[in-house]
């Protein structure tokens, strides 16, 4: 278990960071951060869970395509356990989220974890959210664990209902003694249509404040870039889009101003959810 004082949780051991594709991965944000990661650090595959035991078909469909040798081929939904050749430092954990055995699964991998020596696991997710494309994505990060929180000043999640695997998965981490990080990005829900390599980046940004990585960008920077062009150019050919993305663009600035004080921000949503009454959840942006 993680200690507070000088003691970081996440640097110098085995960290195993996590990202589901589906329902925890909007705009492919957190899967896309994970997968950069592993791809540099050129980590090997150490465990596949059996598709079998977790997945329903009908749900989570295998894909079939044809390889170089001219051969068609079959793709299951999958989970893998990547680690380095040396087996110490940052591992990764990415596939589609498990559409069943919850339980048994998150045993499997808190075991597989276990054996490979992880001592903090970080969980990466990303939400659609009423959040504008022009502004910097929000990044919200927590802990249950409450050294990790003294650690960080972190606070614990307050939401109740509906969870996706990572929550299951944390849980379990924290009841085996292996203290957990979450990071969540706020992606808008207008675009939830089209990878969002913006909050990519945001999620590789604050990543990089807890462990000992460090991710060169790559194309990240100029997708980013182009990809809020792109929203831009649909806005203008759309009146109600623009509308309404100057709406949250005015409530996240009221937000974020230094000067706003707690009744000013209420006072400003409370506006916002006016202007939304009788309305749907706001334009959408297709690609």
């Amino acid at each position: 278990m993680a200690e507070s004082g000088d003691q970081n949780p996440f640097r110098g051991g085995s960290v195993l960071l996590v990202a589901f594709e589906g329902w925890n991965d909007a705009g492919e944000a957190a899967s896309g951060a994970v997968r950069a990661v592993r791809d540099q650090l050129g980590l090997v595959s150490r465990l596949d869970v059996e598709p079998e035991d977790y997945f329903d078909y009908q749900f989570n469909r295998p894909e079939v395509s044809t390889n170089d040798a001219g051969e068609r081929v079959l793709e299951w939904p999958s989970v893998t356990l990547s680690a380095p050749l040396d087996g110490a430092g940052v591992h990764v954990l990415l596939g589609s989220e498990p559409s069943r055995g919850w339980k048994t699964f998150s045993a499997e991998i808190i075991d597989a974890a276990e054996a490979a020596g992880v001592t903090g696991i970080v969980f990466l997710g990303a939400m659609l959210a009423d959040v504008p494309h022009t502004r910097p994505i929000s990044v919200f990060a927590g802990s249950d664990n409450r050294a990790v929180q003294e650690y960080w000043e972190l606070e614990a999640s307050t939401y109740e209902g509906p969870v996706g695997i990572l929550s299951v998965l944390g849980m379990a981490a924290e009841k085996a003694g292996i203290p957990t990080l979450s990071i969540w990005a706020s992606v808008p829900h207008y675009v939830h249509n089209s990878p969002s390599p913006k909050a990519t980046l945001a999620l590789l940004d604050r990543l990089e404040e807890f462990v000992d990585v460090v991710v060169d960008r790559g194309s990240l920077v100029a997708d980013a870039s182009a990809w809020e062009d792109g929203i831009d150019a649909l806005a203008e050919d759309d009146e109600d889009m623009a509308a309404y993305i100057k709406q949250l663009e005015t409530a996240r600035d009221t937000v974020d101003s230094p000067e706003a004080s707690g009744d000013a921000i209420a006072e400003e949503f409370e506006r916002y959810l006016r202007r939304r009454n009788g309305r749907d959840d706001g334009p959408t942006a297709r690609g």
